[in-house]
């Protein structure tokens, strides 16, 4: 999975991922300049799914785990594992998906950025639930159930947001329960933004 995941938040491939896997997705802007910003997906599987997984992989004599082929993996102590993607440069060359509709970066005045997410795409595309069968739809939402994507910008100050600002006013954070984007029943403004100082 692509780092362009974390600006068109690739549904497609997040419900491909999902049930797969039982997978909590976190993504995390950080500005680190004013033209600058390191952006991190960070994607948890659970012991049961992530098991079943490297035991196909190893069947298919591969060598590769499909979960986390192009991050960092880390198989933690309870069997879970965690997969972690990290890419920073210029806002420019980041793999946002700017080209797609995905995040943006605007400067708003000298040291300050807006940075935005459209939510449309997402829950258009997530919103699948309308051409299953009773069948798949249970089983999908077995497999979200209780499983979110947050989404975090960060920086020197969050000057404004519509995201929940942290006590410290350094971050700005939305989670959204994946079953609710499948449902099409997230309560989600047509974009999430925050307005940020960078360092």
């Amino acid at each position: 999975m692509s780092v362009k995941f974390l600006g068109k938040l690739g549904a497609t491939a997040l419900l491909a991922a999902g049930l797969a896997g039982c997978i909590d997705v976190n993504i995390e802007v950080a500005i680190t300049s004013p033209t600058t910003a390191k952006a991190t997906m960070t994607q948890v599987m659970g012991a049961d799914v992530y098991a079943m997984v490297k035991m196909s992989a190893e069947g298919e004599n591969t060598g590769e785990d499909s979960f986390c082929a192009e991050g960092e993996l880390t198989e933690n102590a309870d069997g879970s594992a965690t997969c972690t993607i990290v890419e920073e440069g210029a806002f420019a060359d980041l793999d946002l998906g700017q080209d797609e509709g995905g995040m943006t970066f605007t400067e708003v005045s000298p040291g300050v950025v807006r940075v935005a997410l459209p939510t449309s795409d997402m829950q258009a595309e997530l919103g699948a639930e309308d051409d299953m069968d009773e069948e798949t739809r249970q089983m999908v939402e077995a497999f979200f159930e209780g499983r979110n994507m947050t989404i975090a910008i960060s920086g020197a100050e969050i000057v404004e947001s519509n995201m929940t600002i942290s006590g410290d006013r350094k971050k700005a954070e939305q989670v959204i329960p994946l079953l609710d984007l499948i449902k099409g029943a997230a309560d989600l403004p047509a974009e999430i933004y925050a307005v940020v100082r960078a360092p």
